[in-house]
């Protein structure tokens, strides 16, 4: 039988903070197996579960999202659709964020003798007065179908 590991050792190999674990465990991610005095026990494979909670955080995905990636006993159930279309989220996200960093290295270098005098960075003006660019990381930066089209546009000479 393994040896148990305190939270405290838990949160050692893991930089996960004891407070976190608290967390999870009340949210029913993780499960201690006793205690030892104060200190909740858990047993050694809550560290591959926190290192796949930590690649579910790190893909984006919600902690109930993550929460439904596991079966009732603690064992991983990942839903291959759900990856899929996290995924094709993050593809968009990348090609949005792309279309901004070319938008901002025109801005820096535009020989306009103004930002608003530059027809580039009036698009991006109007996209971020529409909405379109959100202050939230889920929310889309331009539409998937405006990203090669901007970064076109920015490519073109001035």
């Amino acid at each position: 039988m393994a040896p148990h590991l305190d939270i405290t050792e838990v949160a050692r190999r893991t930089g996960v903070p004891a407070s976190t674990l608290r967390f999870y465990e009340e949210k029913g991610l993780i499960a201690s197996v006793g205690r030892r005095g104060l200190r909740r026990l858990f047993d050694a494979g809550v560290l591959e579960r926190l290192a796949l909670i930590a690649l579910g955080r790190a893909a984006g995905f919600t902690l109930d999202e993550i929460a439904l990636m596991f079966t009732s006993d603690g064992r991983p159930r990942i839903d291959r659709e759900a990856l899929a279309a996290k995924a094709e989220q993050l593809d968009r996200m990348i090609r949005q964020l792309g279309a901004m960093r070319d938008g901002l290295r025109h801005a820096a270098a535009c020989p306009a003798p103004s930002h608003l005098e530059c027809p580039t960075f009036r698009r991006l003006l109007s996209a971020a007065a529409s909405g379109v660019l959100g202050a939230r990381r889920e929310r889309a930066l331009l539409p998937a179908h405006e990203a090669p089209a901007i970064s076109a546009i920015n490519k073109r000479p001035r």
